[in-house]
C-alpha cells in the first residue's frame, strides 16, 4: 500500500542538539552530530543562537536543520534532546525538554559530569545508538519548589538535583527554621540548607556533606549549611514529605535561594520556601546498563585495587 502524506508526516524522525558552543571541542562534536544524524534522515532541531555560533546553514543538510527561536516548546515533537557539555548544559536540557517529557542525552565535555550517559570519546557509539533507538528512558524524581513572600507565591519552578537556601552576603549568616510535614524541626543560624534529590546527591549536596543516595531511591535529603546548632545532620525523608524553610523574621542577614544552581530568586527575612517531589519527572535516555557502584567508582577514581569479587561455592557436580 503507498503511505499517505499523513503516514510520512508521522514517520519523521527529530532530535534537538543543545550544545555549549563557548567551546571548541563542543561545536565540533554537535557538528558531527548534524552531519551523522541528518545522513540517517533524522531531522535535528538547533537553537538560533547555537546555529549562528556552529555558523550552521540549514539548507547545508538534507533534510534540512530546523532553526527554532527561543525554549517555549524547542523539545516539541523531538523523541531525544541530545546535550553536548557538562552537567550544567545538561540541567539547561532538562529545563527545555521538561513541558514535553523528551529524554534527555548527555555526552560529558564537564570534569565529572554524573548526569552524562556519554564521554566525548563515545560520539561514534552515540549516534549509532540514537540511529537504531538503542537507548531506554529512565524516570529521575525532580522536586516542585515554591518560594512566598508575606504569603504570596512569588516563584513556582521544579529541580532536578537541588533547591539551596543560601546566605547572600559572606559575612552574614541566615537564621532558618526547617520543618518537615508541617511540623517545626530545628531552627539553625547557618550558611544555608540544601534540599536535594537522589540525583543531586552526588552534586551539591554531596559538597554540604550530605549522604550518597543511588537513583533509583526514592526520598528527599535535607543538608544544612556551615549550621552553628548542636543538631544539624544530613536528612534522608519520605519522597512523599512536604519540606519548608523559613527565613527568620528578624534575621540580619538576607538570602537567596538557587534551582540546580541556574536560576535563583532574592529570600528577604520572613520569605518561606516549600519543596515537595514533582508530579512530573525529569527524564533521561540511558545507554548503558551499568550500575550506579561502577559509576561513582569511574567519575570518583575510587580505589579497587585487590577486590576478588563473591566467592562462590563449588558446584557439587562440577566434581
Amino acid at each position: 500500500m503507498t503511505p499517505t502524506h499523513l503516514d510520512h508526516a508521522e514517520a519523521v524522525r527529530r532530535v534537538l542538539v543543545l550544545t555549549h558552543t563557548g567551546r571548541d571541542a563542543a561545536r565540533d562534536v554537535t557538528l558531527s552530530f548534524c552531519k551523522a544524524l541528518t545522513e540517517h534522515d533524522i531531522v535535528v532541531r538547533l537553537l538560533a543562537q547555537e546555529a549562528a555560533d556552529l555558523g550552521v546553514e540549514a539548507s547545508a543538510y538534507d533534510p534540512p536543520i530546523e532553526i527554532v527561536d527561543g525554549d517555549t516548546g524547542l523539545a516539541a515533537d523531538c523523541e531525544l534532546a541530545v546535550v553536548v557539555g557538562g552537567d550544567g548544559s545538561i540541567l539547561r536540557g532538562a529545563e527545555v525538554t521538561r513541558e514535553s517529557g523528551t529524554p534527555v542525552l548527555g555526552v560529558n565535555l564537564g570534569h565529572v559530569g554524573f548526569l552524562a550517559e556519554a564521554e566525548v570519546d563515545d560520539v561514534e557509539d552515540v549516534i549509532a545508538a540514537i540511529v537504531e533507538r538503542h537507548w531506554t528512558p529512565e524516570d529521575r524524581l525532580a522536586l516542585d519548589v515554591r518560594a512566598f513572600r508575606d504569603g504570596e507565591l512569588v516563584t513556582h519552578t521544579f529541580a532536578l538535583n537541588e533547591a539551596s537556601i543560601e546566605k547572600a552576603a559572606r559575612e552574614r549568616m541566615i537564621e532558618v527554621v526547617v520543618e518537615i510535614d508541617n511540623r517545626p524541626l530545628s531552627r539553625w543560624g547557618c550558611d544555608g540548607v540544601v534540599l536535594a534529590t537522589p540525583t543531586g546527591s552526588t552534586a551539591y549536596n554531596f559538597s554540604a556533606g550530605g549522604p550518597i543516595v543511588w537513583p533509583t531511591v526514592e526520598a528527599l535529603l535535607v543538608v544544612p549549611i556551615s549550621a552553628h546548632a548542636l543538631f544539624a545532620r544530613p536528612l534522608v525523608v519520605a519522597p512523599g514529605s512536604l519540606l519548608a524553610v523559613e527565613v527568620i523574621a528578624r534575621t540580619d542577614g538576607v538570602g537567596v535561594m538557587w534551582c540546580d544552581g541556574r536560576r535563583a530568586v532574592d529570600l528577604p527575612p520572613g520569605a518561606r520556601i516549600e519543596v515537595r517531589r514533582a508530579e512530573q519527572p525529569v527524564r533521561l535516555a540511558r545507554l548503558h546498563e551499568a550500575t550506579f557502584t561502577d559509576r561513582l567508582v569511574a567519575k570518583f577514581d575510587l580505589p579497587v585495587q585487590g577486590w576478588r569479587g563473591r566467592r562462590r561455592t563449588q558446584d557439587p557436580e562440577s566434581g
